[in-house]
Order: C-alpha cells, then structure tokens, then sequence
C-alpha cells in the first residue's frame, strides 16, 4: 500500500472528519424547539460533548426523548443530569433532585399553645395557696389549744350555736324512744289481733263459753284498731321530727361548720398581719406586710358575711321548730290520751285535725291505673 491510499484510507476513518449534523435538523420538531426555549439553558448548553470534543448524537438523542418523557412544566434547570462518555465505567447517570414549589407554605416546627402550661402554673399556684392558707390555719389551732394564740369571739353568737348542739342531742334522744315506742306498740297490736283471731275461733267451738270467747275476741280486735291508729300517729309524730333534726337543724349546723372556718382563717390572717407589724419595715418587708392587709381585709369580709347567714339561719330555725314542735306534740299527747282512755271517735278525730292518713293493714297502695 502507498502512502497515498494510506493517507486517504485514514482520512476516511478520522472521527475529526465526521459530519455534524445541521442544528435545525436537531431541534426540528415543534415540542423541541418550545423545551428548549422554555429551559433557561442555552441549546449548547444542552449538546453533549464526548470526551475528545466530538459531537456525540446518541446522548443527545437520549437527552431529548428524557426532555419529552418530563412533566410539563418541569424544565431541565430542575434536574440534574450527568453524561460520560462512552469509556467511563457508568454511563446515562442521571440524578434528579426532589421538585419543590416555591408556592407551597414550607413547613415548619409546630409551636404548641400556651394554655396546658399556663393551666398547670394556674393548678400549682392553687396547691400553693391551699398549702399556705392550711398551714396557717393549723398553726391558729394548735396555737389556740395551747394557750398561746388568740381568737375572735362572739359571745351571743356562739351561745346559740352551743344551745342548738345540745337541743339536736336531747331531739335525737326522744327520737330514738319515739321509735322504739313505736316498734313496741307494732308488736303489741300484732299480738292483739292474733288474741282476737284466736277467742273468734274458740267461740265458734265452745258452745259453753261462745259468749265470754267472742267478748274478749271484741275487745282485742278493738284493741288493735285503736293501737294501728295510734301507731299511725306516733309514726308522724316520729316523720316531722327526724326531718327537723337530720335536715333543716343539719343544715344549719353545716353553716356553722363554715362560719368556725371562716372564723380559724379570719384569726391566722389577724395574727400573721400582727406580728408582721411588729417587725421592722424596710424595702423587703412592706410588700409582705401590704399582701398580708390585703388577705386580712378579705377573710374578714369572708367572716362578716358567713357570721350574718349564720344568725339569719338560727333565726328561721327557731321558728320553723317551734312552729313543727308544737303541732307534733299536740297530735302525740292528744293521740296517747284518748287510746288510753278508750276514747275511740276522740282517736280518730285527732288524726283527721291533723291529716294524717292511715295505711290500711293488708292493703297495697293502688296502681297508677286505679289512681287514673
């Protein structure tokens, strides 16, 4: 071979000497040529170089079928794309990054409100508070047992709640035989009716004393007439008291109770105020002692008002007791005379005054269609 054909056989085989391809031919096609005005790349920007600086056509094909295979709106500044050439180990290496829209609010810490803390700061001021208002009325106690401390007292007062205490003691005591009366009475009346049962029975066997059998059945079945309208009354009697001594005379005494409570804290926050005034006043003791006023000013409002409620109350108490005392004892003494004398219409003229109504012995109460 001459050197000649050798120098033309390598002209025909020099990759320097290839054809490139028209730019107009490359971006052709209309959906191209809109992408790659739509990139902010420029088009050789976009034209991939092999490593020798040739044109390398197949990655450019490939890079353009990737461009068409993209969603819309999505250009290739947001992905980044890297090419090799044909003798690096990976080839067709693309890495994309996560797409993110500047539109949508980022995210960030989520910042919790305020209100479970400032209710557990409320919570552990109340503990300190009620720790605080314990401990002094604690030390008033134990100050006021020994001897040492001093208290506030309203002599009128506090001689109708003593008068009160030992009434409800003495009322509670008449109820207690009031009952036991009355469970007495019940078993007797039981044993007169079956005495009356019996003599009816031996007066219809016992043709020689049929008289004398059905006198005595009479008078026992009387007798247990007279004794269940007297229970009745007795029963009443006991009713009107128990409401009087576990209820209304009760809740009086409930705000007694919280008068004496009212009283303990009024007379710890007299005595802290005291001895904080005896103290010297400088820059750190006057906004103690000006705290101190001003809890001795509302626990003594405090005391006032439950000291007026609880004379009100002692007040109504008397007169609804004296008012349900005397009724009921009328209808008690009225009632045992007149079954002891033997004085039945009397008997029965008593509980009508007084609208007590009897339960008719073996007599269920009617139903809601007979009350209908």
């Amino acid at each position: 071979m001459t050197d000649t054909d050798m120098s033309d056989h390598s002209s025909d085989t020099s990759p320097n000497d290839a054809t490139l391809p028209d730019p107009e031919d490359v971006v052709s096609d209309p959906e191209e040529v809109i992408m790659a005005q739509d990139s902010p790349r420029s088009a050789a920007a976009e034209i991939s170089v092999t490593s020798n600086g040739d044109y390398d056509e197949t990655e450019h094909n490939f890079n353009m079928d990737l461009k068409r295979s993209m969603p819309v709106g999505l250009g290739l500044s947001e992905t980044h794309m890297t090419s090799h050439g044909y003798d690096a180990g990976d080839e067709g290496i693309i890495e994309a990054g996560t797409f993110q829209d500047e539109r949508q609010p980022r995210s960030g810490p989520v910042v919790l409100a305020e209100e479970p803390r400032s209710t557990a700061i409320e919570k552990l001021e109340l503990v300190r508070r009620w720790s605080l208002n314990t401990y002094k009325c604690t030390r008033q106690i134990l100050s006021e047992k020994l001897g040492r401390g001093s208290r506030t007292v309203d002599l009128e007062l506090e001689a109708q709640i003593e008068i009160l205490r030992d009434n409800k003691k003495k009322y509670e005591h008449v109820l207690k035989l009031a009952q036991t009366l009355s469970s007495q009475l019940y078993q007797m009346v039981q044993t007169q009716r079956q005495m009356g049962d019996a003599f009816a029975d031996l007066s219809l066997k016992s043709i020689e004393l049929h008289e004398e059998f059905g006198y005595n059945a009479d008078t026992q079945k009387l007798l247990a007439k007279n004794g269940e309208t007297l229970l009745g009354a007795i029963n009443f009697f006991i009713s009107s008291v128990n409401t009087l001594v576990n209820k209304t005379i009760e809740d009086t005494l409930i705000t007694v109770k919280q008068y004496e409570t009212a009283r303990i804290e009024y007379d710890a926050y007299r005595t802290d105020l005291e001895e904080l005034n005896l103290g010297p006043r400088d820059a750190t003791t006057l906004p103690k002692i000006e705290q101190s006023q001003q809890m001795f000013q509302m626990h003594k409002e405090k005391y006032d008002k439950m000291r007026g409620d609880v004379s009100v109350k002692l007040k109504f108490l008397e007169e609804n007791k004296v008012k349900v005392l005397h009724n009921q004892l009328v209808l008690f003494h009225n009632a045992i005379a007149a079954y002891f004398a033997g004085n039945q219409k009397q008997l029965e003229q008593t509980l009508k005054q007084f609208h007590v109504k009897l339960k008719t012995p073996g007599v269920d109460a009617p139903s809601w269609l007979e009350e209908q």
